[in-house]
């Protein structure tokens, strides 16, 4: 006799959900300027990050001593990851709608981006103590890669640069846009790939999950739920 609900254990749901949907109607040359329609939301933003910064620092002692991240505080938490992430879609990468941001902390299955993170019943409260900086290192320099650019020096007359990998591939997207009218699909999917792995180490360095990020660059608009 077959359970009434039964359960298929071959398949998980991602505890970390990344979504970014390309708008398949997008202006040819609305990128040039959705950065300076953004500034609105990057002043927000700056007040967010500080008390994101803050609420962190409380949730680091909450779950050194209880083992939980205090629900509320999680909410918060990721509801500045999720308002981060809709306007970085919008205006800097990977520029996928021209549907402007919602200025909400709250998940909106209407718009183009957002996150989701399952909210965990305990944590580990010694992980709490390394997470974010030791165990999160080698990702920090797989992100710094991918996003930011650098520099370094061997010895007086000899050094390495390089260019941030996301911004170069939103160049070429968007150019082709400009003169194509579309979005190139697979620069799109590599882009989205960069950008939710640099989102789940947010999350596993902001003590939302104990899980750690996985190497692994999931492209497209939604990842699989057995990723």
């Amino acid at each position: 006799m077959e359970p009434e609900n039964p359960v298929d254990l071959g398949k998980s749901v991602n505890p970390v959900r990344i979504r970014g949907d390309l708008d398949p109607a997008l202006s040819r040359w609305m990128w040039l300027v959705k950065w300076l329609l953004a500034i609105p939301h990057y002043i927000v933003l700056f007040f967010l990050h500080i008390a994101w910064f803050v609420v962190t620092v409380i949730a680091f002692f909450a779950i050194l001593f209880t083992g939980k991240y205090p629900r509320g505080l999680f909410d918060f938490t990721v509801g500045v990851i999720r308002w981060g992430w809709r306007v970085g879609f919008y205006a800097w990468s990977p520029l996928g709608t021209d549907k402007y941001p919602p200025f909400s902390l709250q998940s909106n299955a209407e718009y183009a981006a957002d996150v989701e993170v399952d909210y965990p019943e305990n944590l580990h409260r010694g992980l709490v103590l390394v997470k974010w900086w030791l165990l999160a290192i080698p990702h920090y320099l797989v992100v710094s890669a991918f996003v930011g650019g650098g520099y370094m020096a061997f010895g007086d007359d000899y050094g390495v640069s390089w260019v941030p990998l996301l911004p170069i591939l939103t160049l070429i997207a968007v150019v082709a846009l400009l003169f194509t009218a579309v979005y190139p699909s697979g620069l799109f999917d590599f882009a989205m790939g960069i950008s939710r792995w640099v989102l789940r180490v947010q999350v596993y360095t902001s003590l939302l999950r104990d899980e750690y990020p996985p190497f692994r660059l999931d492209q497209g608009a939604r990842e699989s739920e057995n990723n």
